[in-house]
């Protein structure tokens, strides 16, 4: 049997569209959350790879298998999408970093390293969009830095409390200089990488990298004077 299809083009686009995202929503809601997740998932490595001015919709329908339509349906526009992504990395990151510190004696300066380069290690695409997020200035870069700041202050203020810090350390300075070198290695990674025998993102990259910062926030790097070859003493 032949079917004659009457109209223009752009009716045959629009009823063609139509008839894809019918096909999709009848493939049953239990795909909807497999379908959001992959479509959001599509979006947020083309804005980490391209920026979100450069990614279009119809190219993250593309990569994630799904209609345009599809798209359009879970997230009406792409500014809809770009939240999504956004609200999607806020909770991946801070929601880790919030984890309440182990009892001692676990080290907590290790623990929170390891989250820190369990996200780098799980979720390269996250970082590489913060990277891209905290240049650019957007919003999602201000509300991760200050959201990763009240967690910072209050984790070191749990710190003195426990007596594993000085009680005049400066919480705020410590939160500020904790996120400035676990932001700034992802901000500048191109750069980073440059000057490593492989990217920072390897898992002995990674491990090399945490040993450093570990030791730099819970022991300093400079020996005190008592223990220095010219003998000199502490300073009073």
């Amino acid at each position: 049997m032949t079917i004659h299809l009457y109209g223009d083009a752009r009716s045959w686009v629009e009823l063609s569209t139509v008839t894809h995202v019918a096909s999709d929503v009848r493939g049953g809601r239990s795909e909807e959350p497999r379908n959001i997740e992959r479509i959001r998932q599509a979006a947020l490595q083309s804005f980490a790879r391209s920026g979100t001015g450069a990614t279009t919709m119809r190219g993250v329908a593309a990569a994630a298998g799904v209609s345009l339509g599809l798209v359009q349906h879970h997230f009406a526009t792409k500014a809809g999408l770009i939240a999504a992504v956004d609200e999607f990395v806020l909770e991946l990151v801070v929601s880790s970093m919030a984890r309440p510190l182990p009892e001692p004696p676990v080290d907590s300066v290790a623990e929170i390293g390891g989250r820190v380069t369990a996200i780098f290690a799980d979720h390269p695409e996250v970082a590489a969009y913060l990277s891209r997020a905290l240049v650019d200035g957007s919003a999602v870069g201000t509300r991760l830095f200050d959201a990763l700041i009240g967690v910072g202050v209050a984790r070191w203020q749990q710190r003195i409390d426990r007596g594993e810090v000085r009680p005049d350390v400066d919480v705020t300075w410590a939160a500020i200089n904790a996120i400035v070198l676990a932001l700034g290695a992802i901000s500048l990674r191109s750069h980073v990488d440059r000057h490593l025998p492989a990217p920072l993102t390897e898992p002995a990259q990674l491990e090399r990298w945490q040993r450093a910062v570990d030791t730099l926030l819970r022991d300093g790097l400079f020996v005190s004077r008592s223990e220095r070859p010219d003998g000199s003493a502490p300073a009073e």
